[in-house]
């Protein structure tokens, strides 16, 4: 197990290195940071000379890479264009994210497998059409129309929450944000708990332990669900990363100022810093959380070793 995490390790260093350089060269030519500093107005070129010496961006581009990953490793993510460190920018957006992942994550994984496993117990039974056709009415609807829908009824007409959440943003005003973000993956969690528990039901360890009397709710929790859960698991850990990234339409819908909204303010003004930072910072996390899904499938399966 020891060597197999050393290798992993080892084994993302490059894949860090070439996510956090295609980044790099996708976000810097997607337009010219100075116009956005200027805004309408273009910059004469005495200032943007000094603009662009001021941020380092008079140097090749390989040059301004090689920077920059340097500062990365002293905790230096660089400056935003209002002046203020892009780590301040993280320390305030990254836990709004965390706790609107973690409300996300947890409605995903709770209803999505009871779901799952009530209807690949029970398929092709009305409980598990009916599933089945609401998981594809919700992974059918856009997240933003979801999202406008329920602050359109459960905050403007209802008022049974606030319509825009506030700026301490706690965990009770994430709720209705957490399902909205959660919604689609929650339909894909059933539907594949579902598809791996009726596969897996007809399997002969299952039969042997039918055969030997042992009690349905321990056949059910102790080996059938344990094994189907490994392409559940693998889908959910995939899943906690593109939430957070992913989360922009939500944030701006409920108007937290999380990832999402930090990412879109420094798309919109063009902030290369800003943007790189945070998405490299997000590359991390679905690294080690791709780590920790693979090292739970031996949790899981007692049946799989690692060399």
């Amino acid at each position: 197990m020891g060597r197999y995490v050393v290798r992993r390790l080892l084994q993302m260093v490059p894949v860090f290195v070439g996510a956090t350089l295609l980044i790099f060269l996708m976000v810097n030519v997607m337009g010219d940071p100075i116009a956005g500093l200027c805004g309408e107005r273009a910059c004469d070129p005495a200032t943007a000379a000094q603009l662009k010496k001021e941020f380092g961006l008079d140097k090749p581009l390989w040059q301004q890479y090689l920077t920059y990953m340097g500062n990365i490793f002293t905790g230096d993510f660089g400056t935003a264009f209002n002046g203020q460190p892009v780590t301040e920018l993280m320390a305030t957006a990254f836990p709004v994210t965390i706790r609107l992942t973690i409300v996300a994550i947890l409605f995903e994984t709770v209803i999505g497998i009871t779901l799952g496993v009530v209807t690949g117990l029970h398929r092709g039974r009305p409980v598990d059409t009916g599933v089945l056709l609401g998981t594809l009415v919700v992974i059918s609807v856009p997240t933003f129309v979801t999202g406008l829908l329920l602050q359109l009824l459960l905050g403007v007409q209802w008022h049974w929450i606030q319509p825009s959440v506030s700026q301490e943003a706690a965990f009770g005003e994430l709720i209705v944000p957490g399902l909205v973000l959660a919604a689609v993956s929650l339909a894909y969690v059933t539907r594949l708990t579902r598809t791996s528990i009726a596969e897996n039901k007809r399997s002969d360890y299952v039969r042997t332990a039918v055969a030997k009397g042992l009690p349905r709710r321990r056949v059910v929790t102790r080996h059938l669900l344990r094994n189907s859960l490994i392409p559940v698991v693998t889908f959910i850990g995939a899943d906690i990363g593109a939430l957070m990234g992913g989360a922009i339409v939500t944030e701006r819908i409920f108007n937290i100022h999380g990832v999402g909204y930090q990412l879109y303010q420094g798309i919109l003004r063009q902030n290369t810093q800003t943007v790189v930072g945070f998405v490299t910072v997000l590359v991390l996390v679905f690294l080690v959380v791709n780590l920790l899904v693979d090292l739970l499938y031996a949790v899981l399966d007692p049946r799989i070793r690692y060399a």
